[in-house]
Order: C-alpha cells, then sequence, then structure tokens
C-alpha cells in the first residue's frame, strides 16, 4: 500500500480504535482505507465525521445500504482508491 499524501498524518496516530485496526490490517499485510489515518491522527476532531458516514450509509432512504455500499465500492474504484 502506498504512503498517503500526508507522512505527518499517518505517522502520527493517536490510540483510538483506528489506530488498533490500522495496525491489525498492517500485520495481516492487507488493506484498508486510507482514511481512517486521519481518524486516527485526531479521535476526537473526526467523530462526527465517522458518525456522519455511517448514519448516511445505514439510515432508512431510498436506497438500500447495500447500494450505497455498491456506489461507493464503484466511486473508489474510478477513482483507484481501495474500498
Amino acid at each position: 500500500m502506498k504512503p498517503i499524501f500526508l507522512p505527518e498524518v499517518e505517522n502520527d496516530t493517536k490510540p483510538s480504535s483506528y489506530k488498533d485496526a490500522i495496525e491489525m490490517m498492517k500485520a495481516a499485510g492487507s488493506e484498508y482505507p486510507q482514511i481512517w489515518h486521519l481518524f486516527a491522527f485526531h479521535p476526537k476532531a473526526t467523530e462526527h465525521l465517522a458518525r456522519f458516514t455511517q448514519e448516511v450509509m445505514r439510515e432508512e432512504a431510498p436506497l438500500s445500504p447495500g447500494i450505497r455500499e455498491l456506489i461507493a465500492a464503484y466511486t473508489s474504484y474510478e477513482n483507484h482508491c481501495p474500498f
């Protein structure tokens, strides 16, 4: 996995569930969403973003959560970004 554009963010993670997830995925040799580095860099400031994302992807809406995930995965694919 390529390093992110902001090495200061990637290399300065704070204790959080995102830091734990990053370490677990790295140990497994797996790719993971790079935005996790931002969440782990400043967990308190990004809590609202994580809640917003989950609400948008999971709350009741005309499109099912599965279709929303498919759209997100396709968008990531088109942007050459691992989903």
